[in-house]
């Protein structure tokens, strides 16, 4: 594994480091506001927005927009002011790309010190994965709400964002939960990994009222956020219901897109609840972990971690990860 630091709360380099993003994300909204251009924007940690391993090039700041700097940094304005904002970048030592068409990854520039940001960043997903295994209270509230998805109604909002996330990641999914505000109409994005290409969900959430149905509007909404994010899927899914015209639009052939309701989510709580209480009663057991390592054989699984270290080297180690539970074997 590559360099560790002690479990010590703070250190001088992230000190170092959470000092050059301050400033970093300081004069971007001071630029900003001077043009007056920020307005639905703001920033967010890489891991705290994705939940993901740090890249090997680090990502200082998300910065989303849904309005003036995004149109700008668009072309959809003044040219001079694209090239300022680039040219304000490049004195903070740094430079942007887009993600998707309102999130922005801003990277450190090709001579920059990579090793303290990659140090920093690794470190915070680290002990990211340092988490309590909450799966039997999951496995209750799937339980509750596969009997009672009346009582979904009653979650608060981001709540019941929070709840589907979890159980979409029963399914399979690789899911990135939305900041909850200003996400350009996208509350979840599902990612099913596949060796030719990654499949690509938007969910958005809806926790209406039983007689407030989801309207056209709501629904074409989606399809433009997938068609310009070009993902592969939509979802909307809601306490509610949905207008027939709702219906009738979801249904065309040409759009990809599913309407799931409480019922749905029922349905998918219960499986929730059965898969949690299945797999931890048979996750660690000898018999199926040696049935895994004997089915991956000399082929590459996802599930191994490969890793090695020094010079003609003998030593291998690996991890077999399992959901949340890992099982580490050493060989010399």
């Amino acid at each position: 594994m590559a360099h560790i630091r002690s479990f010590s709360p703070r250190d001088s380099s992230d000190e170092s480091v959470e000092a050059e993003i301050a400033l970093i994300r300081r004069e971007i909204e001071t630029w900003a506001t001077k043009h007056e251009l920020w307005y639905d924007s703001g920033f967010a940690d890489y891991l705290s927005h994705t939940g993901r391993e740090p890249s090997s090039l680090p990502v200082l700041s998300r910065l989303w927009s849904e309005n003036g700097l995004a149109r700008i940094l668009h072309g959809d304005g003044p040219p001079e002011l694209e090239i300022e904002f680039t040219e304000l970048l490049e004195r903070l030592g740094c430079w942007y790309e887009f993600d998707d068409h309102v999130t922005m990854n801003i990277y450190p520039d090709e001579d920059a010190d990579y090793s303290k940001f990659s140090s920093y960043f690794h470190w915070q997903w680290v002990c990211s994965l340092v988490k309590e295994d909450i799966g039997d209270v999951y496995s209750e509230l799937y339980s509750h709400f596969g009997k009672h998805p009346g009582d979904l109604y009653h979650l608060h909002w981001r709540d019941y964002e929070i709840i589907l996330s979890e159980i979409f990641k029963t399914q399979g999914f690789d899911v990135e939960l939305g900041p909850g505000r200003s996400d350009g109409g996208i509350d979840i994005t599902l990612i099913q990994r596949d060796p030719i290409g990654d499949i690509v969900t938007l969910v958005q959430a809806k926790k209406y009222a039983p007689g407030n149905k989801i309207d056209l509007t709501e629904v074409q909404a989606l399809y433009g956020a997938q068609v310009a994010d070009c993902a592969q899927a939509a979802m909307f899914v809601t306490t509610s219901s949905y207008a027939p015209v709702a219906e009738r639009f979801a249904a065309r052939k040409n759009v990809s897109m599913n309407l799931a309701t409480s019922s749905h989510v029922a349905e998918w709580a219960k499986t929730s609840s059965r898969g949690i209480i299945e797999d931890k009663s048979s996750l660690i057991s000898r018999d199926r972990v040696s049935r895994i390592i004997r089915d991956i054989g000399d082929r590459r699984d996802a599930r191994v971690l490969h890793a090695h270290s020094g010079y003609n080297n003998v030593r291998n180690e690996f991890a077999l990860v399992l959901k949340e539970s890992m099982l580490i074997f050493t060989e010399n």
